[in-house]
């Protein structure tokens, strides 16, 4: 997520500026998971966006309504457009027909963005969910409404994935006073898995191949009459005509898919060159072929990515400091003495409303098939509990209202997670490995109850369909609740165990007493050689005790 405008390269002004929002997204064809699931990912980065539970129900709406379009980032009132007769229940980023959207921002070209138009990239997920039955019906629906009521977002490309099939699709508008914008979508192979975040990456469209390809009439029409292209259909690309690489869509934004990749790939890293900036190298493919399957959790585990064993591991330069925290506060760019530098950008970033990894199971019944698995803050620091797509209700812990990013609220899963990962961010390699145990135990125990839920559901939706999705919807709640609870009672602890930069001493799961009722003496673990030895490069001589 994202909204800003963009400057002429975009990405390098989404990562350099520091204030500009960024996503990433994964997806998994059914081929490619272990199980056959479809699978996409999403983590909405954002400094604004609080992390809760979106909610329609299923309606029928009166011949004549209209619907109000707000922008998603901002609030702001874009316009009506024409209601549907009727919409489908939405929980989150996926509704009951086991559909699911997520995006990230490219921005593109400034000059193509239209501030006329009315639908905004936010709200085309979120109408386009209450209007789709599969990942074909929702590229339509989405394509025709900027098409009837005009663009008002930059550059975007959409995972738009159902129970069989996911597809990227790719948007940007055609500028001031013209109506629509241009696209291209891509169906990924159901052997493949795929990525995008913050940069164009549809190359060449296979103009021919109308199973798995649909695109604008225009698309490369525009870009002749703009002067982005010139030559034949053929070796047309979207991305190099309306989202030219540089420097920083490379470093911050396609290294990210990188890391993905080269998890699944062990020929990946012959990108690097490409990724660490160098623009004449050979592009990365969209997606391709894992030498393994993936689960749920592999692709849970690949949103807490910090480019750990690579070359740009965030934990290995000084930036990490002495508890190697693989955050890096924003802005992402500094100067010192006149040369330009920038952090790193991975998947995890501290600035996260809510990460999700929406899987759909196409031998299930839809209330049954779809399971939103989903998370608050920062990726690495989240738990992912499961949200059943027929839920016709959210978890206090996420439920729209229960705070918001001005208003602190113990009940809220944003606000909890967020309270344990600000302090973990003082003292990361310390509480990091105290949170990994909650964390995995938690994520455990619904890889274990999961298909008992699922047999259990799916034998009452035979019978009685209404009751089977009141039974998931208290599962998909208390489970989140119970998450919520558990993660409060986790930084009570962190608290305790780290105050003032001390450790208290444990065993047997309880923090010892000195014999007679009070706190042992705790362990002093200062800092690892590294830190001290910069202590005494910027201060060695005033310190020197002999």
């Amino acid at each position: 997520m994202k909204k800003l405008w963009m400057t002429a390269v975009a990405c390098l002004a989404l990562l350099a500026a520091g204030d500009a929002d960024a996503c990433t997204g994964l997806l998994v064809g059914k081929k490619a998971s272990t199980d056959g699931s479809v699978m996409i990912s999403y983590a909405a980065d954002s400094h604004t966006l609080y992390g809760e539970l979106y909610r329609w129900p299923a309606a029928v709406w009166p011949e004549g309504a209209m619907l109000e379009i707000t922008e998603w980032d901002t609030g702001k009132p874009l316009g009506k457009i024409k209601q549907a007769r009727e919409t489908y229940s939405v929980v989150g980023n996926m509704n009951e027909y086991q559909v699911a959207i997520t995006e990230s921002t490219f921005g593109g070209r400034p000059e193509l963005v239209d501030t006329t138009g009315i639908m905004d990239y936010g709200s085309l997920i979120y109408v386009a969910l209450q209007r789709s039955k599969s990942a074909r019906e929702a590229i339509k629906v989405m394509t025709d409404l900027v098409a009837e009521y005009g663009y008002y977002s930059g550059g975007e490309s959409f995972s738009i994935a159902d129970k069989n099939e996911a597809w990227i699709m790719e948007m940007v508008g055609k500028g001031p006073g013209r109506k629509g914008a241009v696209w291209v979508a891509i169906r990924i192979p159901d052997d493949c898995i795929s990525a995008h975040a913050n940069q164009s990456r549809i190359q060449q469209i296979p103009f021919d191949d109308k199973e798995n390809c649909m695109y604008s009439p225009d698309v490369v029409e525009l870009a002749r009459e703009k002067g982005y292209f010139k030559g034949e259909d053929k070796d047309f690309s979207f991305q190099a005509a309306y989202c030219p690489y540089n420097f920083g869509a490379l470093r911050g934004c396609e290294a990210r898919v990188w890391s993905f990749f080269r998890k699944y790939d062990k020929t990946m890293d012959r990108y690097t060159d490409f990724i660490k900036g160098d623009v004449t190298k050979e592009p990365m493919p969209l997606y391709i072929k894992p030498d393994r399957k993936l689960s749920v959790r592999d692709v849970q585990a690949a949103m807490r990515d910090h480019f750990e064993g690579t070359d740009l591991d965030m934990t290995k330069d000084a930036g990490a400091g002495p508890y190697k925290v693989p955050y890096r506060w924003r802005p992402m760019d500094f100067e010192v003495d006149g040369q330009k530098y920038l952090n790193e950008r991975a998947i995890a970033t501290q600035q996260t409303g809510f990460v999700i990894v929406p899987q759909m199971r196409s031998w299930l019944p839809d209330a049954v098939g779809g399971v939103l698995w989903f998370g608050v803050d920062d990726a690495d620091m989240a738990v992912f509990t499961p949200i059943y797509c027929s839920t016709t209700a959210a978890p206090e812990c996420y439920r729209v209202g229960n705070g918001d990013m001005m208003t602190f609220s113990w009940t809220s899963a944003f606000w909890i997670h967020n309270w344990v990962a600000n302090m973990a961010y003082h003292k990361y390699s310390f509480m990091i490995q105290d949170i990994r145990k909650v964390q995995t135990e938690l994520e455990d125990h619904y890889e274990t109850v999961i298909p008992a839920i699922d047999k259990a559901a799916s034998e009452m939706y035979a019978q009685n369909p209404d009751e089977a999705k009141k039974f998931l919807t208290w599962f998909s709640t208390t489970t989140a609740d119970d998450a919520t609870a558990r993660w409060k009672k986790l930084g009570e602890y962190l608290i305790v165990k780290y105050i003032d930069g001390n450790v208290k001493k444990e065993a047997n799961g309880r923090f010892l007493d000195n014999g007679y009722g009070l706190s042992a003496m705790p362990d002093f673990p200062g800092y690892d050689e590294a830190y001290y030895r910069s202590i005494v490069e910027s201060a060695g001589e005033r310190l020197r005790s002999n």
